[in-house]
């Protein structure tokens, strides 16, 4: 059901030319004063696409309370010469809560950062949360010929979630095959040029992970723990669902390690400190690294702005995953190899 937009955001959007606004579908501004911008550029050609975002970046540059400009386009995509299937990299947990979603999203982020082509894919069928986490809620994804077309977002991240495809709110009471299948439907959508499609798992080790490892082959999982022995059990059947199906270990995450008071700055570790790492050397597995329990982050992640694309220590953190990521892609068979990733350094 369409809401009225908040004041803030109908000013920004008065700001806009006609022309301009009417091409709009989406436009958010955060708390932090990020304004993205959603627009539908699909019937235009390269010249006219580059002239509309550079309206909507002039008339939103410098209107009250932006202080950062983000414009994205959806666009019809040109059939690629030869079409390469992106490599997936499956994000999973044991259990639910311990923060699989927001690193899935950061992760996106933080590679797309790197140069990165990147897309993701909801795959929580019963909990989508992804279009909140990037901002995009309520924007639907197009098709053609009856395939999903992957919705822009602007974080320079491609993404596709039941949660844009469903009434929001509402509860989806699939049983397992139904989720699988449309778990094939996201994965298999136009990606358009993508080369890296993270995927964010449901927890648990049900029929739709056993679809994605089965089916869909990733090149690699990232286990994500919060430090606690309980979340490390839980942990550690998702990892054995992945060894069994032969997917390697990319490598495990920390999550929520460590909380510092607002008020002293005092580091306390209500989950624990150092479990995921230590148990990622008992198995014989990377640890890519361990992400803060903060409060900027629980914020951010609601404002649908992710961390991982400003700055400070959260987005440090992330990127750091990021990287150890990225190199373990370039080095795996079928990797982009050391040219590639010099390329994309320079």
């Amino acid at each position: 059901m369409a809401h009225e937009p908040d004041p803030a955001t109908a000013a920004l959007k008065a700001a806009l030319p006609g022309d301009v606004a009417a091409r709009v579908l989406s436009l958010r501004l955060s708390a932090e004063g990020v304004a993205s911008c959603v627009l539908d550029g699909a019937d235009l050609d390269a010249g006219a696409r580059a002239a509309l975002e550079a309206a909507a970046q002039r008339a939103l540059t410098g209107a009250p309370g932006v202080a950062e400009v983000r414009v994205a386009l959806m666009a019809d995509r040109a059939e690629p010469a030869a079409k390469r299937s992106p490599r997936i990299v499956a994000v999973g947990s044991g259990k639910g809560g311990v923060g699989k979603s927001t690193l899935s999203a950061n992760l996106a982020v933080a590679l797309a950062r790197m140069g990165r082509r990147v897309g993701l894919v909801d795959a929580d069928i019963y909990g989508p949360s992804q279009p909140t986490l990037l901002g995009v809620q309520g924007l639907r994804p197009g098709a053609k010929d009856k395939q999903l077309i992957a919705l822009p977002t602007p974080w320079g991240v491609s993404m596709l979630s039941m949660g844009g495809l469903i009434e929001p709110g509402k509860a989806i009471a699939w049983r397992g095959p139904m989720a699988a299948g449309a778990l094939g439907q996201l994965v298999e959508a136009d990606w358009g040029d993508v080369e890296i499609l993270v995927v964010d798992l449901p927890p648990g080790t049900g029929d739709v992970q056993l679809t994605m490892v089965q089916k869909h082959k990733p090149v690699g999982a990232v286990i994500v723990s919060t430090p606690q022995d309980l979340a490390l059990i839980d942990a550690t059947r998702a990892i054995s669902l992945f060894d069994t199906a032969g997917v390697p270990v990319i490598g495990l995450v920390e999550n929520m390690a460590g909380y510092a008071c607002p008020h002293c700055g005092e580091i306390s570790d209500p989950f624990g400190q150092g479990g995921v790492e230590a148990a990622a050397r008992v198995m014989g597995h990377p640890f890519l690294g361990r992400v803060p329990l903060t409060l900027a982050i629980r914020t951010a992640s609601d404002e649908g702005t992710p961390p991982a694309a400003g700055d400070g220590p959260a987005a440090s953190a992330f990127a750091a995953i990021a990287r150890g990521v990225s190199d373990w892609l370039d080095a795996a068979p079928g990797g982009s190899g050391r040219a590639e990733a010099a390329q994309r350094a320079g």
